[in-house]
């Protein structure tokens, strides 16, 4: 069993420089801790920590009114989870957001697209159940089962489906939303950036470049943020993102639709969708235990790598632990789901199956791409806090 620190969450604490005024200074001034161990401390990377230090940041927060005195000193510590569905069990609240449509202005047809209506209800039994081993792991008389104790559910519209700032703005207002609230949480985005723009402010906020602006024209594929890239077919519409868009990079062309990502040695390969055979989706999460937030995108690229992708969950998604990458108070995971199809004679008929049978190869995006973009988007923000 392993414990994690809960520091950064009990104080509402947040990494970035511009939200966390004086939180540093502070606990330093009353405790007499050293700084830098009171900065690993926030983000959950001290190997051990000494009866009375632990004993003076009880008393702080007893006296700042951050915890009630009978629920320390029990309340610095968590249970880290040990799988993928326990990752999403033992958080407090649990906010599931996805993409809608409409055919009308005033919304009263809003609906959410069927395919993502088979992950999410997937995704719920997975919780429920994680995954269908809560009745061996968690029988009469042993540790109760973990589970969400607050469920709430989010609608933003889907790109294209209203003014651009209008969707632009309800995702930013739904994220920021999430990331204000209190408590250990985690916010679950069902859908690619084609249909979930809240999965765009995720993606971009993790690897610290601008949502909604696209990459397609940077210099080489090297300057790209984040480490996959969506490239859309030629009938999608062509919403800007910082992580989908038409190619690679102004030197490098990228001809074929699905998604690509970026390899130890710098290269970029593809897992290609087509409409007989071939069909891809993405897997990502990125977990801050010390601050008790964990962020997650199920995202297929088509309706029918979506429903595959709720098959994998259901069959394989031990596959999907443990993550890539962790360092500096946070975990990663990063996954590429590349789906081959038998060819169908009735693919309309396809179109309702949720039993779809596919080769499924799980590819994990290399620690070392991971831990690069994830250093120079921390760099880049330091920067840019430093100048501020």
């Amino acid at each position: 069993m392993r414990y994690a620190f809960r520091l950064a969450e009990l104080l509402g604490h947040n990494p970035d420089r511009k939200r966390r005024p004086g939180t540093i200074k502070a606990i330093v001034e009353y405790t007499g801790l050293d700084r830098h161990q009171v900065s690993a401390l926030l983000r959950n990377e001290v190997k051990y920590i000494p009866m009375q230090a632990l004993s003076r940041l009880c008393d702080y927060l007893v006296e700042h009114g951050h915890v009630a005195p009978d629920q320390l000193p029990g309340a610095l510590f968590a249970v880290e989870a040990e799988d993928f569905w326990e990752l999403l069990a033992r958080r407090r609240r649990l906010e599931l957001c996805m993409g809608v449509r409409c055919e009308d202005e005033l919304g009263e047809t809003a609906w959410i697209v069927a395919s993502d209506s088979v992950l999410l209800g997937e995704l719920l039994n997975g919780v429920s159940t994680l995954g269908g081993a809560a009745r061996q792991c968690y029988k009469s008389g042993h540790a109760n089962r973990p589970h969400p104790e607050h469920l709430k559910q989010t609608l933003v519209w889907s790109p294209g489906q209203r003014e651009d700032i209008e969707v632009r703005r309800l995702a930013v207002e739904a994220r920021r939303e999430f990331t204000g609230s209190t408590g250990d949480k985690a916010l679950v985005c069902i859908g690619s950036v084609k249909s979930n723009p809240v999965v765009e402010v995720m993606m971009a906020q993790t690897f610290g470049c601008e949502p909604f602006r696209t990459q397609d024209h940077v210099a080489s594929i090297d300057q790209r943020a984040c480490p996959v890239f969506l490239r859309y077919r030629e009938h999608d519409p062509h919403h800007e993102s910082c992580s989908g868009g038409l190619r690679l990079s102004s030197d490098h062309p990228s001809p074929k639709p699905g998604i690509y990502y970026e390899t130890r040695s710098g290269e970029w390969r593809v897992c290609e969708w087509d409409a007989a055979e071939r069909d891809v989706a993405f897997v990502f999460y990125a977990h801050r235990e010390s601050q008790g937030c964990l962020e997650m995108a199920l995202a297929g690229f088509s309706g029918r790598s979506t429903r595959l992708l709720a098959k994998t969950l259901a069959t394989r998604a031990q596959d999907f632990w443990p993550p890539i990458y962790e360092d500096h108070g946070v975990r990663i995971g990063a996954f590429v789901v590349q789906y081959t199809l038998a060819t169908s004679d009735d693919q309309a008929r396809d179109m309702l199956r949720t039993d779809l049978s596919a080769g499924t190869k799980i590819i994990p995006i290399d620690r070392e791409v991971i831990e690069r973009r994830w250093t120079a988007s921390k760099l880049g923000q330091d920067a840019v806090s430093a100048v501020s």
